[in-house]
């Protein structure tokens, strides 16, 4: 039976999500399309597949199949990566934290990460995260001018608290993050260095981001977002420390492995690896530099002035409109993005003083330079006129004429 006969409610949800994302311009830097393929195997018999462990060491029988899958996501991940170890099992990017933190950390001890208002991410030691209930947190942030990393604080930091991880990544951060400098800061100090490569992995995979490797003892990421894979986690470290994050992820924080999805990741892997796909990763990040310059000519603000990467952050505060509002706005207009913190914010995370743009699903779409200078003026028409519902209409008209010229798949 299909699904439609099956249960009608869930199959009209799916029916209507598949027309919003068909019919709208998806402009959240964390979100996607997967490939057909990657979507295909995760609906695939996988999903009935139960293998608790490891490849030629479950505690399942049947597991010869599976065994194959995961070793070929792990040996993808170690060569697209250029890594010695990979664990391929974690279920999201902040599972992978928890991972990393349990093998080398105890109940108590200092992490260092970046400040979440000024671009970093709940689980880097959040009060409100398990990262922040169960460690100390330090946040080092950016420089009041550039909007920038500030190293200087970095460094002092980590002399004054001594932290026994320094994390190096964001989730909100529109330049390149160099981790060179933190490694030397994580040495002088004898801190683990972590880099957070959630949002950034199919950059560093198409060679438009700088590697963590080898400065980094180990890194974390998503496998969606810029990769293009499926919703999922991915650990990658030194081989030394294959055995305790193999340990904590299982039986440490995880039971089952989702095998369907590692499949998924594997088949991203295997298409991260092509020419067409640094192809795809380039024109991201010159969608995204189109994109900004054309919100500053119109006289928007940009958090640091700018961005190297797939994130653009307009602050909002010289507009008079807060990050909620402009939110809603947008997403009448056809537009979705998020509200997002700007660096030294005034107003709490549920309003924000900006908003977060990413180019990664509208480059999938095939929209490049030219359709971001359009994108760009519709933005900027909407966020002058946010409570006009003619004016939204108008460009949410526009929207949907752009978008039947670029379909999905």
């Amino acid at each position: 039976m299909s699904l439609h006969t099956i249960d009608s409610q869930i199959a009209k949800a799916i029916d209507a999500e598949t027309e919003r994302q068909r019919d709208n311009l998806m402009m959240i830097a964390s979100e996607n399309y997967a490939s057909q393929a990657v979507m295909d195997v995760q609906g695939s018999v996988l999903t009935n597949k139960y293998a608790e462990g490891y490849p030629g060491a479950r505690y399942y029988a049947g597991c010869k199949n599976v065994d194959i899958i995961e070793n070929l996501a792990i040996e993808r991940a170690k060569k697209l990566f250029k890594a010695e170890f990979a664990n391929v099992q974690p279920h999201s990017g902040s599972q992978a934290n928890m991972a990393v933190y349990f093998s080398f950390l105890s109940p108590g001890d200092t992490i260092m990460g970046m400040d979440l208002a000024h671009g970093g991410h709940l689980s880097h030691g959040s009060n409100i995260n398990f990262s922040g209930k169960i460690y100390k947190a330090v946040f080092y942030g950016v420089d009041p001018q550039t909007h920038r990393i500030d190293l200087d604080q970095v460094k002092s930091l980590a002399r004054s608290f001594q932290p026994k991880l320094i994390i190096a990544g964001a989730s909100s951060y529109p330049r390149i993050i160099d981790f060179r400098p933190f490694k030397q800061i994580a040495e002088d100090t004898g801190a683990y260095l972590m880099a957070d490569i959630a949002h950034v992995a199919g950059l560093i995979a198409g060679g438009q981001h700088p590697s963590p490797f080898p400065f980094a003892d180990f890194a974390t990421s998503t496998t969606h977002k810029t990769l293009r894979g499926p919703r999922g986690g991915l650990i990658l470290a030194k081989k030394k420390y294959a055995k305790q994050i193999d340990a904590h992820i299982f039986p440490g924080i995880q039971g089952g492995p989702f095998m369907h999805v590692i499949a998924a990741k594997a088949v991203a892997f295997k298409q991260a690896m092509t020419p067409e796909f640094a192809d795809y990763q380039r024109q991201i990040v010159s969608n995204a530099r189109v994109l900004a310059e054309e919100l500053l000519t119109y006289g928007l603000e940009l958090v640091s002035g700018g961005t190297d990467n797939h994130i653009v952050i307009i602050n909002l505060n010289k507009n008079d409109l807060t990050g909620i509002d402009a939110e809603n706005a947008l997403e009448h207009a056809g537009i979705v993005v998020n509200k997002n913190s700007v660096p030294f914010d005034k107003k709490g995370p549920s309003v924000t003083s900006g908003i977060r743009l990413g180019t990664p699903a509208l480059t999938t779409r095939g929209m490049k330079e030219r359709e971001m200078k359009k994108v760009a003026k519709w933005i900027t028409r909407v966020l002058e006129r946010p409570y006009d519902t003619q004016a939204l209409a108008d460009v949410r008209s526009l929207v949907h004429s752009l978008c039947r010229q670029f379909p999905l798949y």
